[in-house]
């Protein structure tokens, strides 16, 4: 019987070898990057050093820190672009765009509402879990805020605004999802937003200041 040569197999199709690996040794380095050094201190150039790539590949993979650190919680890209969205528009309405993007981002979509949960309970009894996550919030917070309503804004008043309303937003999902307060549980989604909205919105958008009908500004 004589011998035969089986056929070469056909090549494979899909990604080049080599990009699963060098997403997840980014990942990785991430990570441990994060954990160690916080949201604030942890720069694309030190993860792109630590996994030993140039820093334009991280920027290939992930387009900002932001979503580099929602890649390595498990958080999809697309829950920042969407909250991000809800400071696009007119100042009317802003509280209650926010918190109905918040609690969707929170609690609709369980792609989004799963990681972030237990980041959060992860927060609750992990001191570098909770530094990230706070530091994160309200970045995502200052940044959607400047960059969508006031270029010209002053930076630690609106530093200031954006911790308050991550506090407040934050609040609610923990007494919702996790305190399991009875009477947040209980209330309807549109109901929360409508409450919540208009304190959300003092805050975001303060009131102008006012002079009196007497002359304020005599001397």
């Amino acid at each position: 019987m004589s011998a035969h040569t089986s056929p070469a197999p056909a090549p494979r199709r899909g990604r080049r070898p080599g990009t699963n690996t060098t997403r997840q040794a980014i990942l990785t380095a991430a990570r441990a990057r994060f954990a160690a050094d916080g949201f604030t201190k942890t720069t694309i150039r030190r993860v792109a050093a630590d996994a030993g790539v140039d820093a334009s590949l991280v920027m290939q993979f992930f387009r900002s820190k932001g979503e580099l650190f929602a890649a390595v919680m498990a958080v999809p890209a697309e829950a920042l672009t969407r909250f991000s969205a809800a400071f696009e528009g007119a100042d009317d309405g802003l509280g209650e765009r926010v918190v109905r993007a918040f609690l969707d981002v929170w609690e609709v979509d369980a792609r989004t509402s799963e990681p972030l949960m237990a980041m959060l309970r992860g927060a609750i009894v992990n001191d570098q879990v909770n530094e990230q996550l706070r530091e994160f919030l309200q970045d995502r917070l200052l940044v959607a805020a400047i960059a969508s309503r006031d270029a010209d804004a002053d930076a630690d008043d609106a530093m200031l605004r954006a911790g308050v309303v991550s506090s407040m937003l934050v609040g609610l999902v923990v007494g919702r999802g996790i305190v399991g307060v009875p009477t947040l549980i209980g209330a309807e989604r549109e109901k929360l937003i409508m409450l919540v909205g208009p304190a959300v919105q003092s805050v975001l958008v303060p009131a102008p200041p006012t002079t009196d009908d007497k002359g304020a500004d005599r001397p």
